[in-house]
């Protein structure tokens, strides 16, 4: 079984400026320097016409993981993030991730969206979290579940941030 995230947030900035902002390789590696963990960088990056995708690397120290998670790994926990975004028409966008947490058996799939509405733009981010462990498993999800909305919801900080150009 999964537990599903259901991630919703705003910006006074319309959905085309947002999407350039999260597909900047630039933005990607200060999101990353302030807000990614020990180790964590750009591992891939590819703009195409009508968005782009790129795969980032996060990196939680061990001593910050909750025991039932630093049960299941030893040393740092890596997070491997692939998302992508294209442009549907103007001011609507959506995209896929899909998060791997190699040597353990969790892993995230999901959608996101991005439009305008009349006061900016709105982000929707919808994913389900599967940790395949016996008994375990759903415990371990939801501390995912509520870690991984922690960090979308510092992401979205930093993201209107720069869009106020107070990281730049």
């Amino acid at each position: 079984m999964s537990r599903q995230i259901d991630y919703r947030s705003s910006s006074h900035h319309g959905a085309d400026d947002v999407a350039a902002v999260m597909l900047d390789e630039e933005y990607l590696r200060a999101r990353l320097a302030q807000l990614g963990g020990p180790g964590a960088k750009v591992l891939a990056h590819e703009s195409t016409p009508d968005g782009g995708t790129y795969t980032i690397r996060h990196g939680v120290d061990q001593a910050a993981l909750p025991s039932i998670v630093s049960s299941l790994v030893s040393g740092n926990l890596i997070i491997q993030r692939t998302e992508s975004l294209r442009r549907q028409s103007a001011g609507r966008w959506a995209g896929d991730v899909d998060v791997q947490i190699p040597g353990t058996p969790a892993s995230a799939v999901g959608s996101l969206g991005l439009h305008d509405v009349a006061t900016g733009s709105e982000l929707l981010v919808r994913a389900d979290v599967t940790v395949k462990v016996p008994f375990l498993g759903g415990k371990i999800e939801a501390v995912i579940v509520d870690q991984v909305q922690q960090l979308l919801a510092a992401e979205t900080a930093f993201t209107l941030e720069w869009l106020a150009g107070k990281h730049r």
